[in-house]
Parts: C-alpha cells; structure tokens; sequence
C-alpha cells in the first residue's frame, strides 16, 4: 500500500504528523509512506526512518507530474487547504481522507471567544482522519531524527556551557508570540545558570542584545545554527523555555521538560506539547482572563489594540522561579 501524507508546513505542524507516519508505517508493515511539503521544511522530515519517499513541492507542474508518477492507492491530506484540494484534484483517481481543521470553531473562538474547540490535542485529531484504516495512536510520542552531520560538536560550545545548559527560543513566526526583548533581558538575568538563546538569523540582533547582558552566561546560537542543529542543542539542555513555536514541538518530540510562554495563541487550540504517554514536566504561562485573547489562531506583526497586555503582563519572576524549580529537581 501506498500512501502520500500532505503536509506543507510549518515546522511545529510537520512535527506533530510524525506519529501519524509511525503508526501507519508500523501497523502496516507493508505501507510505503510518502510525504510532501514545501522546500523550507524538508530537513524535518529527511532522516525520518518511517519515511520512504519525501516530496518537496516545486512548480506546479513539476509536481504533479512526479506525484502521478507513483500511483499512490490513498492520500492522507493533514493541511486541507485550497493548494492540498486542487492537488487531490489533479490526483483524482486517488482516494483522500482531510483532516478536519475546526476551522468555524476556531473564528468562533477568536472573534466571538465562544469555546467549541474539542479538549483534544491535535495529534489525537490527525488519528481520527485514519479512522478508515483502522490505525491507533501508539501514545509513543512525536519523533524527530537528527542526521549525524547536523550533531553540534561540543567543542562549538562555550566551555562554560559544557556542563549543561537551558534553551531558550526567542523566536517565533509572529511577534505578538513573542515575548518583549526587555522581558527576556529579566528573565535571563533572574536563572543563575548557562542559557543557550535559540532562533533564527532574524533573531540574532535581539540575540546580541540579550546576550550583552551576561557574555559568560548567555550564549546567543540565533542565526549560528541549521534547524537540525538546533534541535540537536535542545536534545542537549536541560530543558527548554519556549514561545508558542515549532522548537516547543521538537522539545516535546526529545521528551524535554518544556515552560511554555503563550501571547495571542491559547493552548485551546490543542497545539501544546504532546508527550503521549510519558509524564514530562511541562508549565504554560498565559495572561489569564484577558477578553482579547485569543486574538488569532496563528499570529499578527504588532498588537491589534496596540497594548500586548498578553506578553507585557507576563510574570516573569514566576517564569524563572519555575526554571530554578526544574533545574532542582535535575540535580
């Protein structure tokens, strides 16, 4: 049987399709599983074991040409958006199942913040888009597979950092996910422990100025590192102090303890970390009883009503004291 899984971005959603990939893979032996999504996003998925085959969506054209090419017997659409439908289209021969996106429920809810959202994480939600092919959740967690040339060196290390260190991901796709720089600044300087700054090349200035701080203590990795090596930091900190981002998802995928900082976005949404079945410290902290929160399901430039009381009201002392707490129960 085979079978092509639509999934095009982003990092955090990719991540949280890996079980879906295992579980087909391991509960039909003979399943060859393929996948496809957008250029950006392929090293997520290149070393996964469970993947035969991994598409990367070019020109139109081009790719559905190759998709034709393998005849696949169904496809597993966990995006179902216009592309992934004029996809299946073109492919339409094909049987589809599409994940059901809550797409109502979710407008409800950040328009009106009437609440008819499931109490299910989105993971357990994919599983039900396999209902026809009879496939359960293993509750195994996520998995996420770092090839070996993107395993960081310790000797790219500050030697101070050697010894174990925190993540913190200062990044995130929108900045009303973002915690404000001057809050970072306090949350860095209240863990007396080695932080390793996390994020991309558009979060290294914020990096710098963060890390200035404290050269010995703050290292800023933004920019300095590929995704996959990324991840492999995170696989090698204590934990992980995180916006609501992708690097939360590979934290969880690590079975890392997770403190998870949550501005426009809630929880609700079901895209918290996923462990399955293990019992992983994980703490969110969000701005409670706000009447604009949520105000998107993914993310804007600046605050809509201009105040971010949902980053700027952040306790940040309990944020640390939450950190220092982890780093007890670690010794």
């Amino acid at each position: 049987m085979k079978v092509l899984i639509i999934r095009f971005s982003s990092i955090g959603d990719i991540v949280l399709t890996t079980p879906v990939i295992r579980c087909l893979k391991t509960q039909i032996p003979d399943a060859e599983i393929h996948f496809l999504t957008k250029p950006q996003f392929k090293t997520i998925l290149e070393s996964n074991t469970y993947v035969s085959k991994l598409f990367v969506f070019e020109d139109w054209k081009t790719t559905v040409q190759k998709l034709k090419k393998e005849r696949y017997d169904y496809i597993i659409d966990l995006h179902h958006n216009l592309k992934s439908l004029r996809l299946k289209t073109a492919l339409y021969k094909v049987p589809s199942f599409s994940f059901n996106k809550l797409n109502i429920e979710k407008w409800l809810l950040t328009l009106f913040k009437i609440n008819l959202l499931p109490d299910k994480h989105i993971v357990d939600r994919y599983f039900e888009t396999l209902d026809f092919f009879n496939i359960k959740n293993d509750c195994k967690g996520l998995n996420y597979f770092i090839p070996e040339k993107d395993v960081v060196a310790y000797t790219e290390l500050p030697a101070s950092h050697l010894h174990g260190f925190i993540a913190i991901a200062i990044g995130a796709a929108h900045n009303t996910k973002k915690l404000p720089v001057e809050k970072l600044k306090q949350l860095c300087s209240l863990i007396n422990h080695p932080i390793i700054l996390l994020g991309g090349k558009e979060d290294a200035d914020i990096g710098n100025d963060i890390a200035k701080t404290d050269f010995i203590k703050i290292y800023n990795a933004c920019g300095k590192f590929s995704l996959n090596e990324s991840a492999d930091l995170i696989k090698k900190s204590k934990f992980i102090i995180t916006h609501d981002t992708g690097l939360m998802h590979i934290a969880a995928a690590f079975k890392k303890p997770v403190i998870s900082v949550w501005g426009n976005t809630v929880s609700r949404f079901g895209m918290y970390p996923y462990y399955g079945n293990d019992n992983i410290e994980n703490i969110k902290f969000e701005v409670q009883d706000l009447p604009c929160r949520p105000c998107s399901k993914i993310g804007y430039r600046k605050c809509p009503r201009g105040h971010f009381k949902c980053m700027r009201q952040q306790d940040i002392n309990s944020i640390a004291a939450t950190a220092i707490n982890f780093l007890k129960h670690q010794l």
